[in-house]
Formats: C-alpha cells, sequence, structure tokens
C-alpha cells in the first residue's frame, strides 16, 4: 500500500501523574503505630504485637515493598557498629542497605529480644502458630503482611478496606517531599530509576484539592 490509512488516525491521551493507591496521612500512621498492644492480658510479651510494630515501622521507614520486607532474614538486620541497617532484596533484582532509624532499630530489637532468634537464616519476621503465642519459624509472606496491616488498621478504628501496604509506601514519599526534601533524595529511597515514578507517589496535589473544593462558597 502506497499510504498507510491509520497514519493519520490519534488515539486517546492518557496522561497519569498520580497512583491510585491511598496514603496514610501522618497522623493516622502514628495513630496505627500506637495502637498495636505490646502486653498481653496476663502481662507478658505480645509477640504478635511486638513483630507487627516492627514489621509495620519497616514499611513506613524504610518505604520498602510487602515483597522486600517479607523476603528479610535475621541476617539482613545488620551493624557497622555505628548504624543499623536492613539489607534489602528489592524488585528488579536490586539488593540495598537502608540505614535504621533509631525507634524502628529499638522496635526490631524487643521483637528479637523476645523470640530469642539466633540462626541468621531465619526470616526476620515470622508467623504464629495459629492461636498461640509461639513462632512458627515461617516467614511471613508478602501476603500475610497484607492481611496482618488490614487488621492492625481495623483494631485501630482508621478506615478499614481502603490501605494496603503500597500505602505506606506513597504516604512515606508525601511525607518527605512536604518537608522540602529533593525529588532526587525521596526517588533513592524508593528505588526508582525514573522519577516520574516516584512523583505518582506523591499525593500533595489532593490536599491541594481539597483545600480549594472547601473554599467554594456555594
Amino acid at each position: 500500500m502506497p499510504l498507510n490509512p491509520a497514519l493519520s488516525v490519534r488515539g486517546p491521551k492518557h496522561s497519569v501523574t498520580e497512583g491510585k493507591t491511598p496514603a496514610m496521612d501522618v497522623k493516622q500512621v502514628r495513630e496505627l503505630l500506637r495502637s498495636i498492644p505490646l502486653t498481653t492480658a496476663k502481662g507478658t510479651p505480645d509477640l504478635g504485637g511486638l513483630r507487627d510494630r516492627a514489621a509495620i515501622a519497616t514499611l513506613v521507614f524504610t518505604a520498602a515493598r510487602a515483597g522486600a520486607v517479607a523476603k528479610l532474614r535475621r541476617q539482613d538486620f545488620i551493624t557497622d557498629g555505628r548504624q543499623h541497617y536492613l539489607r534489602l532484596d528489592e524488585k528488579g533484582g536490586k539488593v540495598r542497605s537502608i540505614p535504621c532509624r533509631t525507634d524502628l532499630q529499638q522496635y526490631i530489637d524487643e521483637y528479637l529480644a523476645v523470640i530469642g532468634v539466633v540462626d541468621p537464616r531465619t526470616p526476620l519476621f515470622l508467623s504464629l502458630v495459629r492461636r498461640t503465642e509461639t513462632m512458627s519459624g515461617r516467614g511471613l509472606t508478602e501476603n500475610d503482611l497484607l492481611r496482618m496491616l488490614k487488621r492492625r488498621i481495623k483494631a485501630a478504628g482508621l478506615p478499614a478496606g481502603v490501605f494496603k501496604c503500597h500505602s505506606l509506601r506513597a504516604s512515606t514519599a508525601t511525607d518527605l517531599l512536604e518537608q522540602g526534601v529533593e525529588l532526587a533524595d525521596v526517588q533513592f529511597l524508593l528505588g526508582h530509576s525514573d522519577p516520574r515514578t516516584t512523583k505518582l507517589y506523591d499525593r500533595r496535589k489532593m490536599q491541594v484539592t481539597r483545600n480549594i473544593v472547601e473554599r467554594i462558597s456555594i
């Protein structure tokens, strides 16, 4: 054919400037972490509570994907004598070391002190034997983390069925950008190769829109 009849056809434009995953705000994340019980009714350490606080804090303070957190082993919680790190096996085969905040290090230390894990190959976040306070030796899967997060969100009185593990990643990115942290630094933390991907995690535009619609005087 001398001429392609479809050459002049233009498809509909589709521009995505913001991801679909809803983000929790700072107040909600703090409320979620505070709501997790750390002792049982008998006054003994709550293994599930200590584990879940450490796991959720890891999702928040490293901005890691749930899949990477589920892969963590005891040997991936490391220190150079000055600073603790989490060595994350990320998407696409990337391996990154993220420094632990002081409170995150404390949460993980308190959890590990109770379960007494010594084998470095043991999963960092262990599952519990059903309806008991005994660790099974099996690590939490990505789906286990999601179910745990939904359960803790509901128990904290936060909107149920809305937030996912990825919501915490978006929450962290938005919080840092709101504080004026450079996009390139947030991009590095999230492990993105393209800054446009990082921008999809920015929920500041939703807050601007909310401020605008509240000013409608109708």
